[in-house]
């Protein structure tokens, strides 16, 4: 792994494969039996219906309040329950809630509306691609742009592009790999605005500004958001993925256990534990996080840290990259 350009703030440039099918097909040589933890798990649909039923209640009860006491609870409670609903949609998208996939997508918009905005559909198109070609130029939009590179360099921006993050995630693959809208894209605009339009009729803007500002705060400098950091951005030479075993993974799905994750995306998360378990010798020497929160404190104030610290690759040819906007 190196770097490639001029510039020593430049992205990580490999010329390897990425880690975790190799990794995958190693551990089930020694441990078959992890073949029994894939399928999903039937406790994910009722953590969902209880986040979704928390923000609709708290949604009513804020608009009755002051907009100082709307922003605090959208930031205290609401933030670590719609970033739990957006990792909720993550485990969706693998189809780790129910047995059928139509089943799964239709569930995801359900999970999609305390955030407001209409997520779902896209992300499980871009989320796959992120899994089967990570780090690629062009193809892995979770990687940030050459803008995001050279612009947020020194401790303040850097805050400042934390705090931005939703708006980049939202952005990002509109300016990097956009896609032909899919009908189903259609159906989760249409389920997001009719549920907003709804809070907002039933409750007014407070209600509707709870839920909206929920996800932006829970998405920017929050305690939950620090797995964006810590998933991939290379804090050790020659690691791109990163698991942290902190207790916030009891709110997020295990999401920490991201190169369990990464090695077995079929296994849902509240069974990714067991796969460190009976193969610790894979993970145990990998490095890892303990909190997110100093994750995204030293992001911040390390300046050999910043935006461009990520994988790329370009192993893909243009017309192949071409053919994923259709997918």
């Amino acid at each position: 792994m190196g770097r490639g350009g001029e510039s020593e703030d430049d992205f990580h440039w490999s010329y390897s494969d990425e880690p975790h099918k190799s990794r995958r097909l190693q551990i089930l040589a020694k441990y078959p039996q992890i073949k029994k933890l894939y399928g999903y798990c039937w406790k994910t649909k009722w953590i969902v219906l209880a986040m979704v039923s928390t923000q609709i209640a708290m949604a009513r009860w804020v608009s009755d309040l002051s907009w100082l006491m709307v922003m605090l609870s959208a930031y205290a409670v609401g933030g670590v329950i719609n970033h739990a609903l957006e990792l909720g949609v993550h485990e969706i998208t693998h189809n780790l809630a129910f047995p059928k996939l139509q089943h799964n997508r239709y569930f995801s918009f359900f999970a999609n509306l305390p955030l407001a905005l209409p997520v779902a559909a896209s992300f499980k198109r871009y989320h796959h691609e992120h899994h089967r070609y990570q780090g690629e130029d062009v193809v892995d939009v979770d990687v940030p742009t050459d803008f995001e590179r050279k612009m947020f360099r020194t401790a303040p921006l850097k805050a400042v592009w934390m705090v931005l993050q939703p708006a980049f995630y939202a952005l990002r693959p509109l300016a990097v790999n956009p896609k032909d809208p899919s009908k189903w894209e259609g159906i989760n605009w249409a389920i997001s605005i009719a549920f907003d339009a709804a809070i907002c009729y039933a409750w007014g803007w407070k209600a509707l500004a709870y839920l909206f500002f929920s996800t932006m705060l829970g998405m920017g400098i929050h305690p939950v958001a620090g797995h964006f950091i810590a998933e991939h951005y290379v804090f050790s030479a020659d690691a791109e993925t990163y698991s942290y075993y902190g207790p916030i993974n009891w709110l997020t799905f295990n999401v920490g256990y991201h190169n369990e994750h990464h090695d077995f995306p079929f296994i849902p998360g509240s069974r990714l534990p067991q796969v460190r378990a009976i193969a610790p010798e894979f993970y145990d020497p990998l490095p890892k996080y303990h909190s997110w929160t100093k994750v995204i404190w030293d992001f911040i104030l390390t300046p050999t840290t910043g935006p461009w610290s990520r994988v790329k690759r370009a192993t893909l040819k243009p017309d192949f990259i071409a053919s994923l906007k259709q997918k």
